[in-house]
């Protein structure tokens, strides 16, 4: 029998080829008409006292992306067919003197990641930053804000990001539960087989992990260091991140050392632990035990290395879940991803990606591998026109050790504005 997977419907061609069409005539006509005008948006929505001292500045990235795919979708994209998925982003930036710096950002989507809801508007990080000295050693801050950990959120926006889509341990969904505890081991390592329920499972890392709480960080000499105190885990979904919505009982620790030994690299070593159940979960869990009980531990590596129009980003993550009623499950997350700027509009980008998982106890004695092993490959082409409008196109293909439980390939395309 053959699999229909393999096929393309005529629908999701008829929604490809759409796509791409707006995509090409929205870059390749607008950007030229909008240009003075967007400049002058600009300079309109950037303020500063006559004295220098105070400044408020406002901005935004206006977003369309198609996607095109063989079911299930995978990572994080939400829905059963192709297509298109706009996003506005607001940004306001003030700062008060030397000290004080203020921060918000503004979604109004169709959910955080794409399609996960019909539509959606709210702020996705705000912050309070004080920095009591000129030397920048030292800055305290308080809100919601995105994770430390890694170098990855620091190009989460579609303007830094060479790709549509986020690396594969940011957005790859595995079998553990933040909602619900697995009833036996057996039934835990029976989710391997079936598509991912992205309602009740999680990834390693959720995006950006916009949680809420405070953090230290500065730079000394030629190393950075941040210190993260937050209220939920690196992979907690984005209706945990709030701090007026999930509790503070299972706070989570995350810690970034990074080391500039020259211009060219960037070296950091990153670690996080914390509870990563959800309070939903608490009614499943063993008699006797809670949801402090049961951590998500990660630790990781990251690189970046720079010269001329090379640039090269990696991560490496080692983590393991301490799982109800199966104990810990280990994984290895590993990318690496190169972008190359072949002229002032132009660049390509390739990212490899990979997921390894360790065994658990199957409840009869012996072991089983608990996930999918799985790889992908990514590749984009990109067209900056000028400052304000940006063209992506994207084509990924990867296989998981159980065939089936997510589609090998993905097609994106994506429209940026950004003003």
């Amino acid at each position: 029998m053959v699999s229909t997977r393999s096929k393309v419907s005529p629908s999701i061609r008829r929604v490809r080829v759409l796509t791409l069409g707006i995509l090409v005539f929205g870059a390749l006509i607008s950007p030229g008409r909008a240009q003075q005008f967007l400049d002058d948006v600009g300079e309109a929505l950037d303020l500063t006292t006559a004295d220098g001292r105070a400044r408020v500045a406002f901005s935004g990235l206006g977003d369309l992306e198609g996607y095109a795919y063989q079911d299930p979708p995978p990572g994080l994209i939400f829905g059963d067919t192709a297509f298109v998925n706009p996003r506005l982003t607001l940004f306001g930036d003030a700062q008060y003197g030397r000290q004080w710096y203020a921060y918000a950002q503004f979604q109004a989507n169709r959910g955080f990641d794409p399609r996960a809801e019909v539509r959606n508007a709210q702020f996705y990080e705000y912050l309070l930053r004080w920095t009591p000295f000129e030397e920048g050693t030292l800055n305290l801050q308080v809100g919601e804000f995105a994770t430390a950990f890694g170098n990855w959120s620091k190009r989460r926006f579609s303007w830094e990001n060479p790709f549509v889509t986020a690396p594969t341990p940011y957005e790859q969904v595995l079998t553990v539960s933040d909602v619900n505890a697995p009833a036996s081991p057996q039934a835990f390592l029976a989710r391997r087989a079936v598509p991912a329920n992205k309602k009740s499972w999680v990834p390693l890392i959720w995006g950006p992990s916009y949680t809420t709480g405070g953090s230290a960080f500065g730079s000394v000499e030629s190393f950075d260091y941040s210190v993260e105190f937050k209220n939920a885990a690196l992979s907690s979904r984005p209706a945990a991140w709030s701090g007026f919505d999930q509790n503070w009982e299972n706070p989570t620790v995350t810690a970034r050392v990074g080391w500039r030994p020259s211009a060219a690299w960037n070296v950091g070593l990153s670690g996080s632990g914390g509870a990563y159940l959800l309070p939903s979960a608490e009614a499943t869990l063993p008699a006797g035990t809670s949801l402090g009980d049961y951590s998500q531990t990660t630790l990781g590596m990251d690189l970046t290395w720079s010269r001329r129009s090379w640039i090269v980003w990696s991560e490496l993550f080692l983590a393991r879940f301490d799982v109800p009623t199966v104990g810990y499950a280990g994984l290895l997350g590993w990318y690496g991803e190169v972008k190359y700027k072949a002229t002032t509009h132009l660049w390509t980008a390739a990212r490899m990606n990979v997921m390894a998982f360790g065994d658990v106890a199957d409840g009869m004695g012996g072991e089983a591998q608990w996930d999918n092993n799985a790889w992908r490959m990514d590749w984009s082409v990109g067209w900056r026109f000028n400052q304000h409008w940006q063209l992506k196109l994207q084509y990924s293909y990867g296989q998981e050790q159980d065939p089936g439980v997510e589609g090998n390939s993905l097609f994106a395309g994506q429209i940026t504005l950004r003003f």
